[in-house]
């Protein structure tokens, strides 16, 4: 990761005007574009990219176009890339992290939820300056709820009805009572027999096929940790700040401070930085 002191331009977080209007950019694009399809998609509105299990839908690629045209009339200067438009575009991801200022989007996380009609699915929209976040949304979209978090100020969860909230993470304890999402699945298939012996050490492990919730019930303290070995900025950029805003200890597994331009290793989200240090351990098999 670059040190600050190397960077061209101090890193600076976004006024509060510009992050209401970025956060009501991502609200219309989900009333237009997201919600109207939901549990009304045809067939021709769902295809994959990757694998069967990889989906994209209309609702994705039309509401990351709104949002992109949104933000760019705020940010002319500034670059945006969406999950949709890096996968046709992987280049993206690089000029991404070089970029004085880029936005990126997550128009519909958890798309496999989405299209299976499971209301466990959001918007993930983060800035980053220089590769490394300095604001972040995760917006529920059902309940028209969102967390948000900046380089400068708490993780504090807004609606449009009830009193905002902060959020704070979980405690912790012993490795024995620790829960959290653990993305085995999505590991290489030679570290899943080993990933297997250690699940039954934890309190509970499992997965929401989610970013956005599963960083959310991290900052509010309903779970101790993430762990993931897919390193897709659009999933983690805004959720690591939002994290760490909110108490957590985020890092590479081999300890390596997060930006947008790692793309291979596992990324550790904890409650704190004594849960880090209990999971890593455990998990410490990884990094052979």
């Amino acid at each position: 990761m670059t040190d600050q002191t190397s960077l061209p331009l101090p890193v600076t977080s976004l006024s509060q005007a510009q992050q209401k209007s970025l956060i009501n950019i991502v609200r219309r694009a989900a009333k237009a574009e997201i919600l109207p399809l939901f549990r009304n998609l045809s067939a021709g509105q769902i295809s994959t990219k990757s694998g069967p299990h990889d989906l994209v839908t209309e609702a994705d690629t039309e509401a990351e176009k709104m949002i992109a045209r949104g933000i760019l009339r705020m940010f002319p200067n500034a670059m945006v890339i969406g999950e949709e438009a890096a996968h046709a575009r992987p280049d993206l991801r690089d000029e991404a992290a070089k970029a004085e200022l880029a936005f990126i989007i997550d128009p519909v996380d958890g798309t496999w939820n989405f299209a299976h009609g499971l209301p466990v699915f959001g918007v993930i929209l983060a800035a980053t300056r220089f590769g490394r976040p300095v604001f972040g949304m995760l917006y529920d979209a059902i309940m028209d709820d969102w967390i948000t978090a900046d380089s400068e100020t708490g993780a504090m969860m807004f609606g449009a009805i009830g009193p905002h909230r902060r959020m704070r993470t979980a405690t912790g304890g012993a490795l024995g009572d620790l829960s959290g999402y653990l993305h085995f699945y999505l590991m290489d298939k030679e570290v899943q027999p080993k990933l297997a012996e250690a699940l039954p050490d934890f309190g509970r492990t499992g997965a929401l096929r989610c970013s956005c919730h599963e960083y959310r019930m991290l900052a509010q303290g309903s779970v101790d940790f993430c762990l993931s070995g897919v390193l897709n900025p659009w999933d983690h950029a805004a959720g690591v700040l939002i994290c760490e805003r909110a108490g957590g200890h985020v890092r590479m597994l081999d300890g390596r401070e997060y930006d947008i331009s790692i793309k291979n290793g596992y990324l550790l989200a904890a409650a704190n930085e004594d849960v880090w240090n209990t999971v890593a351990k455990r998990l410490s098999f990884l990094m052979e």
